[in-house]
């Protein structure tokens, strides 16, 4: 055993023990995390704008602090990106984290000196969880993988700017950096196709051991590692143990993934956002990922149902509900308040904490009422894949389909696939009967005879990839929308129809 592997056992333990005591405490936990909050807040321009100083509990807040997205609160962020002081912090940001929006062109996130270490604590003790629960640390002694976005970062008025992966590569723990790959020089390359080439030199003679990333780009990663030597993930890296994934669900990729590996390997969740790391898979045996309370963030929960209305409930921790979707708030140690991210969660377990991601609150289907969202399309292609185990799925999307040009209106599902179901028609009827049972205004519409069943449009082999190089969007945190209520993507990837 190698002195990492031998070393990280009492660290986990360690980690583990600290973990369970603020888990065990969640509503004191977030009391002590929105107190720090508001005092450094009462120090900033935001702070005096929003009365912090007569700030005392979390209903004083929301009453002077109204939930904002990126483009409500703009006008603060962008007085920071240009430079001045104690606008939504204390003091200036150390980075800037720069994001795609799809309204909003840029963002750019800020992080704090106070942030950032939570960004890598809480990578680090996702594997340290694993470690404690499993015994397995050999891999640590290995070679690691971690596809991200350049690190190369730009200054914009004394601030660094750069992509959070980028950023997060900066600070990996100096007992992993002689063990990381790929090279800086190659992880600096901006196009993607490229930059994956450069990795595969580096890394097919390696030991790896652990490979983390989006899961449409390490199957790319596996895909030419196979068209190159011919040979499945496992005979070519037959140490790697360990894969670490995070941005989407990983159901739709699960079958394809594993058989390139050709084995069954752990895998370990993670829920990072430029906003904060919000929440890990802590267990191999439990569903779902722990929320870190802990981690310089107040969290705050709307029931999706009420999320666009003009006074929508606003709950902190001790009062949501199992199996309920939420819009997730936040207001973090960045200085972002009543901020929300755009995604929406799950809890599956209150003890502790646990959520799952269901999908993004803009990213729906409601063209006639019946508001589809992610989690439920992703359920039920897991639930027709079921039934035709010999279909493999690449990636997909979903798109309404108001004006056909006959017949009546539907969803089109537009789908990648590796391997085609045997009975394509039948596909779909399960896809159908699922989306029915999963939604009862869908099923309301089917038989009312406003939709008629959803279409599969199936895409040549990378559509998707192509589509995303068209958008500048090929590879690292990048990922493709799972459903819109519009047909822009839909139609511009109809160029790649079979």
């Amino acid at each position: 055993m190698g002195i990492r592997a031998f070393l990280s056992k009492p660290l986990a333990a360690y980690v583990v023990s600290k973990q369970r005591k603020w888990a065990r405490t969640p509503k004191q936990t977030q009391e002590a995390v929105f107190m720090n909050l508001i005092e450094n807040g009462k120090k900033t321009v935001f702070g005096k704008d929003h009365d912090f100083d007569n700030i005392r509990n979390y209903e004083d807040f929301k009453k002077r602090v109204p939930v904002r997205d990126y483009e409500q609160l703009k006008d603060y962020i962008q007085q920071v990106v240009d430079g001045k002081e104690n606008i939504l912090w204390p003091g200036k940001p150390m980075y800037l984290a720069k994001t795609s929006g799809t309204t909003s062109g840029v963002k750019y996130i800020p992080l704090s000196r106070e942030s950032v270490p939570y960004h890598i604590n809480a990578a680090r003790n996702a594997i340290l969880n694993y470690v404690h629960e499993t015994g397995n640390s050999a891999f640590l002694d290995k070679k690691l993988i971690f596809l991200s976005g350049s690190p190369a970062l730009q200054t914009k008025n004394g601030i660094f700017v750069g992509r959070l992966s980028g950023i997060s590569n900066h600070h990996v723990p100096g007992y992993l950096r002689t063990n990381q790959m790929p090279s800086y020089e190659t992880n600096c390359i901006e196009d993607w196709e490229e930059k994956l080439d450069k990795i595969i030199d580096e890394t097919l003679s390696q030991p790896m051991s652990l490979i983390s990333g989006i899961p449409p780009w390490v199957q790319m990663y596996f895909d030419r590692i196979e068209a190159r030597t011919g040979k499945k993930i496992k005979d070519v890296f037959p140490e790697f143990s360990v894969f670490i994934y995070g941005g989407v669900n990983f159901e739709p990729y699960r079958k394809k993934l594993f058989e390139s590996i050709g084995k069954q390997i752990d895998s370990i969740e993670l829920y990072p956002a430029s906003e904060g790391f919000i929440a890990y898979q802590d267990s191999q045996k439990e569903k779902g990922m722990l929320l870190l309370l802990d981690g310089g963030m107040f969290y705050e929960f709307i029931p999706t149902e009420e999320y666009f209305n003009e006074n929508p409930t606003r709950l902190s921790i001790g009062e949501v509900e199992l199996d309920k979707n939420y819009a997730l708030v936040i207001n973090n140690n960045a200085g972002l308040w009543g901020y929300s991210i755009g995604d929406t969660v799950k809890f599956v377990s209150k003890n502790p904490y646990r959520i799952v991601v269901t999908g993004r609150i803009k990213h729906f289907i409601s063209a006639f009422g019946e508001h589809v969202i992610a989690e439920e399309v992703e359920k039920a292609m897991q639930y027709a894949m079921q039934y035709h185990p010999e279909a493999e799925i690449v990636e997909f999307t979903v798109a309404p389909q108001v004006t056909p040009e006959e017949g009546l209106p539907h969803h089109e599902w537009l789908i990648e696939f590796a391997k085609m179901p045997a009975n394509l028609p039948a596909f779909a009827r399960r896809l159908d009967e699922r989306m029915r049972k999963l939604n009862i205004y869908y099923d309301d519409l089917i038989t009312g005879n406003i939709l008629r069943p959803l279409e599969i449009t199936a895409l040549q082999t990378d559509a998707f990839r192509e589509y995303m190089k068209t958008q500048g969007k090929l590879g690292g945190q990048n990922k493709v929308p799972r459903l819109a209520n519009d047909r822009k993507i839909a139609d511009a990837l109809a160029q790649w129809q079979k």
